[in-house]
């Protein structure tokens, strides 16, 4: 298992947490399994932006992201750097940090 920290998200996770992640599945997979309610309004079909998440730590162990996923990152809303859509970031061995945009 590897380690993600989510940071404080005012309504969906107030306090953060910390959780033991499954290699192989995605950011936003891993968050809904362990009660991080990450919104994905295409059911993680890379359709759209809603599951946009910031990697503070461990971006570089992710694999690179798809023309596709690209394309709909430039729309998204507090767009940075290291930002990835949670539906499309698959969760390696390297224990990451994802703060959920506001």
């Amino acid at each position: 298992m590897t380690q993600i920290v989510v940071l404080p998200h005012q309504e969906l996770c107030p306090e953060g947490t910390v959780i033991e992640a499954a290699p192989g599945k995605s950011i936003c997979h891993n968050l809904l399994e362990h009660g991080v309610e990450l919104e994905h309004a295409c059911e993680m079909s890379c359709a759209c932006t809603t599951c946009h998440v910031v990697v503070r730590e461990g971006f570089n162990s992710l694999t690179p992201a798809e023309e596709e996923e690209e394309d709909l990152l430039d729309k998204a809303w507090g767009l940075e750097p290291n930002s990835r859509l949670g539906c499309q970031a698959m969760v390696g061995e390297t224990p990451l940090v994802v703060e959920i945009p506001k």
